[in-house]
């Protein structure tokens, strides 16, 4: 099993910029691939970027050039710096691990994932 807790959400200005976190814990694994999700109620979760084992990166056309994956393997904590926030970047921000094994384009989705955090909320103030 693996754990996740995420952190850094909040209130922030249109324009501004906040970082999320998400610690793993358990049987983790730095081949995992860690991915983001957002969600507003009535909608279904929205991908918004992954990142793998090597450092490399994925991201939906939505935020690709203002928010950014990393990942400190040996911490066990991944991230999602998020910059030039606007009103419609406001959700509940999920972080989720998968084992891998699938095709690169199935990460985009969150059936793709074994695991998930709880969420943290980021709300964009215009």
């Amino acid at each position: 099993q693996v754990q996740l807790v995420e952190s850094g959400g909040g209130l922030v200005q249109a324009g501004g910029s906040l970082r999320l976190s998400c610690a793993a814990s358990g049987r983790t694994s730095s081949s995992y691939i860690m991915g983001w999700f957002r969600q507003v109620p009535g909608k279904e979760r929205e991908f918004v970027g992954f990142t793998w084992g090597g450092g490399g990166t994925y991201y939906a056309d939505s935020v690709k050039g203002r928010f950014t994956c990393s990942r400190e393997n040996a911490k066990n904590v991944v991230y999602l710096q998020m910059t030039s926030l606007k009103p419609e970047d406001t959700a509940v921000y999920y972080c989720a691990a998968s084992g891998g094994g699938i095709g690169f384009g199935n990460y985009r989705y969150p059936s793709s994932y074994q695991y998930w955090g709880q969420g943290t909320q980021v709300t964009v103030s215009s």
